[in-house]
């Protein structure tokens, strides 16, 4: 299983890649290999300010339907165009092709309290 150093982790399984004031948000490998074949996504906040652990939108695989919570505040600038098409992208590329939106982040500090790749990997026992 993947887990890039150069990301940020949440407890929800979200990935937080952070570069200059965007950050670029997805879900983990290991919780795609949760959810199974993933079918869909809704996302309808973009251009919406929300807080940290608010919910961005939802991700919808065959056995269940997941929320998707945000790492860190912000205003949503956009999503990937490609998981509408092809929501598969996010269990063959969670960290590339899959990621989910890029946020505007209200307060960079929040990145701080997100978690290492060592102490996600702990987290989830790998």
């Amino acid at each position: 299983m993947n887990f890039p150093d150069n990301l940020k982790y949440t407890k929800d399984h979200e990935w937080v890649r952070v570069e200059g004031n965007i950050a670029t948000i997805g879900i983990t490998e290991f919780a795609q290999g949760e959810l199974g074949d993933i079918v869909y996504v809704d996302i309808g906040t973009v251009g919406e300010s929300l807080d940290k652990e608010a919910v961005f939108g939802t991700v919808e695989a065959v056995k269940t339907v997941s929320d998707l919570f945000m790492p860190l505040g912000g205003k949503v600038l956009e999503t990937n165009p490609k998981i509408d098409s092809n929501p598969e992208s996010i269990n063959k590329d969670p960290y590339g092709d899959g990621w989910m939106i890029k946020v505007e982040m209200s307060n960079a500090g929040e990145a701080s309290s997100l978690l290492s790749a060592a102490d996600y990997k702990a987290l989830v026992g790998h």
